[in-house]
């Protein structure tokens, strides 16, 4: 078994594509080997996994978690196809409020490695698609946070205009304001 570790635009995400064997019965595949991801510059522990079921154009997030609890994600598509997205939502990053996406799907097996201080969203594109998530720390209801999915500063080339949104996603605040509170955040946790 092998994997395929390529750092996109914004290098600190990372498409990981995994070597799929099939014959008669269907499949098989890893979607994870410690020794083999951290060969790939992803030395990481994932000590909560997440899984979520979305219809065709749901579109969840943009989300992240702010500091002292901010998380890297490992994003997989165990069923359907998505459209994924991670934004640099670090402020005085040199790639702050730029994207990169990827699709992702259960036929080839693709993730991606989304690293702390991005903000990670997703538009499904085929019905019943199943998310696994794999975090490198646990979700934090406090430090909890998002960008709009729609923001201009963005400008993210979404695949359409029209998505299933949850309240939650449909009152995220805009970069700008967001990126002001994760900056206030960091600096009540160092005070």
């Amino acid at each position: 078994m092998s994997f395929r570790f390529t750092r996109l635009e914004i290098p600190d995400v990372i498409l990981i594509e995994a070597d799929t064997y099939r014959d008669h019965r269907g499949l098989f595949r890893e979607t994870f080997k410690r020794s083999a991801f951290a060969e790939g510059g992803i030395d990481r522990e994932f000590p909560q996994a997440n899984f979520s079921r979305s219809s065709r154009d749901v579109v969840r997030g943009l989300h992240f978690q702010r500091e002292p609890a901010a998380v890297a994600k490992l994003v997989g598509v165990a069923q359907g196809r998505i459209f994924d997205v991670a934004a640099d939502v670090r402020p005085g990053s040199p790639t702050f409020g730029r994207w990169v996406s990827a699709e992702l799907s259960d036929e080839d097996g693709s993730m991606l490695y989304v690293p702390e201080g991005f903000a990670h969203g997703f538009w499904a594109l085929a019905d019943d698609t199943l998310v696994t998530y794999l975090m490198t720390g646990e979700y934090s209801q406090e430090h909890d946070a998002g960008v709009r999915w729609n923001d201009p500063d963005l400008a993210v080339a979404w695949p359409g205009t029209d998505p299933v949104l949850s309240p939650k996603d449909q009152e995220l605040p805009y970069l700008k304001d967001a990126a002001q509170a994760s900056v206030g955040a960091a600096e009540e946790a160092r005070a």
